[in-house]
């Protein structure tokens, strides 16, 4: 009898499991060979649908083609059970345990268990565990049968135990890397890295089959990062035929150095290229010298905004004249929860976006820190199947210190298993470098890892601003502002305003418009969509270069990576970093005498929300009444590397206790139920008190419920998309039956008219009737009425996108 796998929606085409299990083995182990670990991946890949070897699930998705309008009734048809329970069953409970074949049947039978859902719980905060009520626990009826036709039809015993042995060596050698011996931190990552490459390959090659494809076409990185490299340099070589002034020598110098640095072996480094240094430029020719050199299959840029993607993913596309191999990931349009497992081997709407191409296999990547920290601890399958693709990668992180407080600890053991493990470069890009070595968790940075000689003259040479202190000795609201602005706007040609709160921002430019200055204003806020902010940030620049009188009030996204160059700047206190990166927006190219950029401190600003901008707030503070009392303190600048240091540490400092991400709901830190010793885990500790002994596991770690508590920031958001320019017929577009091939490419176009909202503006939105959901509840869009063409975010739902700027 053919057990069946999938069948194709077009033709009925009937994939067997045989194939699809030989398919997606051979597909896990080209993924794992980047590890090292092949055998592991690809033993989750040819077990992981052994379940479907059934007459249940047969009769099951036969009855539901035969039938469409009338579709059997759900049931409990679990197939991702078995190939984990065939795993425990063999070697796990066996008097002779061997233990690395023990651990390997956890480690590859939890992803198996969890491929329609998360990785499981081996403890739980109910001293239960999720893994063995699934694998030791859980009746199977027709398990026997299950396990007679995958020993005679897709592997043999003697080849079967054969590949175990060579997983099992895999496991050992994985280990031996460790030299801590928290062994616990590593097979964390391990676990994730196989449940990675066995989520990404059941569902690439599903979608092959649907697509009636052998393959996806192959990238030959090598060939094309040469290609790029060339272009690269033909722009970077133009460059020195402008006139040579001081930054441009100084730009060239920096760049210069970095195409040397990247000869080195790959290791964590740091770039502390001051604002307007040219990072982007120099970063890049370190990534694709170095991926040249050693065979690095990616180059991703992690930025702390998604206003940062959009103007440097631009500048690199002009710059290497590829738009097809240089993918923008700015948020999961789709909600990621957990799948139906018995939809699957079905092709419904829900299955085609499941299966979208969205794994991040192109070679040139742009995305966010929250993005890349919830490839590794977020909920649900989407975000954890590009995890593999982070190792052989270079990975260059502009503004590193934005990585939120609480995530700092789970940051640095991300970074560190992919320098050790995943064989990848990682360079920390930012003119204000934060102390990560200085927390407990330390970040393993290489030594002598400063890619640029003689800071402190760099620094000094950069220099286009003069920092003006006027939050000592007064405080100002927004009318008091306006009027300053107003003052400012009759001495200078352009003004840019950076405030900490968004509220307090749309105040201000409406109190600016009411003026009737009679020029142009620009309002900026994460409260609009990207294709919305590129068009306003289009007109400014227009504005800027021609030379006219322009102002713009904006909230932080603009000061970092957004090459924009004002005569003055006003930033309302916060942290050193975040002025340091106001002023990279004053006089940037250095085109004019010293400029001013004048630091206030708001006080209509209510921060109780926004924790660590307050924190950082204090700290700022305090060091600009040091120097207000003695200029020669911190080097007499707030900008000083002796000013940074002291912030940076100041700041970790205060924030100590939260640096583990601590959840209060559990009173558990996401450290401990992730990587704690079992003989120091509290669950384990409080299951040997209530049973006597400790669980029978290798493993102990909550994986599951780690998962559900973890929010890079502490509100929960979701993507909406935008009825704004293209968005509209976007929104219309899901609606309409499509292939997945047609999704992924729609989903990758939502993204510039996506805008993420809190659970709080979502329920006003909802009370006010204006948001509309599409397939099935997956994608949310907002009405017309809730988006502004000035604001963007309309809670009201009473807006009309007509209105003009002016």
């Amino acid at each position: 009898m053919k057990f069946i796998a999938h069948i194709r929606e077009s033709d009925n085409k009937i994939q067997t499991v045989k194939d699809h299990l030989l398919e997606v083995r051979d597909l896990a182990e080209s993924y794992g060979e980047k590890l090292g670990v092949k055998h592991l991946t690809g033993l989750a890949g040819v077990l992981h649908d052994l379940g479907k070897c059934t007459n249940e699930f047969r009769e099951y998705i036969l009855e539901a083609v035969n039938n469409p309008d009338a579709p059997p009734r759900r049931g409990s048809v679990d197939h991702s059970t078995a190939g984990g329970k065939l795993l425990y069953e063999i070697f796990h409970t066996s008097e002779k345990l061997d233990p690395h074949k023990g651990l390997l049947a956890e480690v590859v039978g939890n992803a198996i268990i969890s491929h329609h859902s998360y990785l499981q719980d081996f403890l739980n905060p109910d001293l239960e565990s999720n893994y063995l009520k699934r694998v030791r626990d859980k009746e199977l009826p027709e398990f026997d049968r299950i396990k007679q036709y995958f020993f005679k039809y897709v592997m043999n015993e003697r080849d079967f135990h054969n590949y175990v042995d060579k997983a099992a060596e895999e496991l050992k050698q994985f280990l031996a890397k460790e030299s801590s011996g928290n062994y616990e931190k590593q097979l964390m990552f391990l676990t994730k890295f196989v449940f990675s490459a066995l989520i990404d390959a059941d569902r690439t090659n599903t979608r092959l089959f649907e697509e009636n494809k052998t393959n996806d076409p192959i990238n030959n990185h090598e060939e094309l990062f040469d290609i790029y490299y060339e272009r690269l340099m033909r722009k970077i070589n133009s460059f020195s035929k402008q006139k040579d002034a001081l930054i441009n020598l100084l730009r060239k110098e920096m760049s210069d150095q970095c195409d040397k640095f990247a000869e080195r072996a790959s290791g964590i480094y740091t770039l502390s290229i001051p604002t307007g240094g040219g990072k982007t430029l120099a970063s890049l020719r370190y990534a694709l010298k170095h991926a040249k050199l050693y065979n690095k299959k990616h180059i991703i840029f992690v930025v702390p905004y998604t206003t940062i993607i959009e103007q440097n993913a631009e500048e690199v596309r002009k710059i290497l004249k590829d738009d097809a191999s240089i993918l923008e990931h700015h948020s999961n349009v789709i909600e990621d929860i957990d799948d139906d497992e018995n939809q699957d081997g079905l092709i419904s709407v829900q299955q085609k976006l499941k299966l979208a191409k969205d794994n991040w296999d192109s070679p040139i990547i742009f995305t966010t820190i929250v993005q890349f920290l919830n490839v590794f601890y977020a909920n649900g399958s989407r975000n954890i199947r590009r995890l593999h693709n982070l190792s052989h990668s270079v990975i260059i992180f502009d503004e590193v210190q934005k990585v939120p407080i609480s995530c700092v600890s789970l940051f640095n053991q991300a970074l560190n298993f992919l320098k050790t493990y995943g064989c990848s470069s990682i360079v920390l890009c930012t003119a204000t470098q934060p102390a990560l070595d200085f927390v407990e968790h330390k970040l393993e940075i290489n030594t002598d890892a400063e890619m640029v000689k003689n800071l402190n003259y760099v620094i000094n040479a950069f220099k286009r601003v003069e920092i003006i202190d006027k939050a000592t000795n007064e405080t100002f609201n927004n009318e008091k502002l306006s009027n300053f602005i107003e003052t400012k706007i009759r001495e200078v040609q352009s003004v840019l305003v950076i405030l900490n709160t968004k509220s307090v921002v749309k105040d201000l430019y409406t109190q600016l418009k009411m003026k009737k200055i009679n020029l142009p204003i620009y309002h900026l806020s994460t409260s609009m969509c990207a294709a919305h902010r590129n068009k306003i940030l289009g007109e400014i620049k227009d504005h800027l270069k021609e030379g006219n009188k322009v102002i713009c009030v904006s909230t932080q996204l603009i000061e970092a990576g957004v090459d924009v160059s004002f005569d003055c700047v006003i930033r309302s206190l916060a942290g050193l970093d975040s002025i340091a990166q106001a002023a990279g927006r004053c006089n940037r190219h250095g085109v004019k005498d010293i400029q001013n950029v004048y630091v206030i401190d708001h006080e209509e600003e209510k921060l109780n929300r926004l924790k660590e901008i307050a924190v950082g707030k204090e700290v700022a503070k305090r060091i600009l009444i040091d120097i207000s009392r003695d200029q020669a303190n911190h080097g007499g600048s707030i900008l000083s590397m002796q000013a940074m240091e002291r912030y940076f540490k100041e700041y970790y400092t205060e924030f100590k206790q939260s640096l583990n991400y601590f959840i209060p709901k559990l009173k558990k830190e996401m450290v401990e139920l992730l990587i704690a010793d079992r003989r120091k885990n509290s669950y384990s500790l409080a299951y040997f008190q209530k049973n006597g002994a400790l669980p029978p596991l290798f493993l102990v770690s909550s994986y599951k419920t780690a998962a559900e508590h973890f929010r890079v920031i502490d509100d929960m958001t979701t993507s909406v998309i935008v009825p704004y320019g293209d968005g509209k017929e976007i929104i219309a577009e899901f609606n309409s039956n499509k292939s997945i091939y047609e999704f992924s490419q729609l989903l990758r176009k939502a993204q510039q008219y996506t805008i993420n909202i809190f659970d709080y503006e979502r329920e006003q939105l909802i009370k006010n009737d204006g948001l509309v959901r599409y397939l099935d509840g997956k994608v949310l869009a907002l009405k017309e009425g809730a988006y502004d063409k000035e604001f963007g975010l309309n809670f009201e739902n009473d807006s009309h996108l007509d209105v003009s700027i002016f």
